[in-house]
């Protein structure tokens, strides 16, 4: 089976799409992704890139609508605009971490993910984060602890470091063998190159 790195941020609004469609994705192509958080934010920073600036009214407008509309070709939905940017970006990929190290991050951050785009419930902040680690069967303060803790911190940096080498500038990317695939919509496009 084929596996293809799946280099994400909670934070980057397209990668709703592909977080919410990619099990179902993997299950029909019989391919395997590899989930790896890391800080977009810091790579655009240091790009001097923002993405969708307040002063652009226009473009963001935009944005909202394409990932509602391409919600809807997929099948589900997105309740738009939703609280952004996060003010919790680094809590939010830490606990996603975490979880893949532990065995419960792909469902935290496809839960995450739906309750920001379908709630309109931001990532990371209080009450969502409680309801979300209840709906885990987490320990909150636990959790928090670890998430927060150096060798979590030091795994994120890791990861940002590795997209910075792999030559990542946005979320979602995907990998297969050194080839890079940016964007939701270049989801299939990697699968195919794989299977080339």
């Amino acid at each position: 089976m084929k596996n293809i790195e799946f280099w994400f941020s909670i934070g980057s609004t397209y990668t709703y799409l592909s977080v919410t469609r990619i099990l179902d994705v993997e299950k029909k192509h019989q391919v395997k992704f590899s989930w790896k958080p890391f800080s977009v934010r810091k790579i655009m920073k240091e790009m001097d890139n923002v993405p969708f600036p307040p002063n652009k009214k226009n473009k963001v407008d935009y944005m909202w609508r394409d990932i509602e509309r391409r919600a809807k070709f997929y099948g589900f939905f997105a309740k738009v605009p939703v609280p952004y940017p996060l003010t919790e970006f680094d809590l939010a990929n830490k606990i996603a971490i975490l979880g893949l190290k532990e065995g419960w991050g792909v469902e935290y951050i496809r839960l995450t993910y739906k309750r920001w785009f379908q709630e309109g419930k931001e990532p990371a902040v209080e009450p969502n984060i409680s309801e979300i680690f209840k709906l885990l069967n987490l320990n909150h303060e636990k959790t928090m602890n670890e998430a927060n803790a150096e060798p979590i911190d030091n795994m994120y940096e890791a990861n940002t470091d590795l997209a910075r080498q792999k030559k990542i500038f946005g979320s979602p990317t995907f990998i297969y063998e050194n080839e890079n695939f940016w964007g939701d919509d270049r989801m299939e496009d990697s699968i195919k190159w794989a299977k080339n």
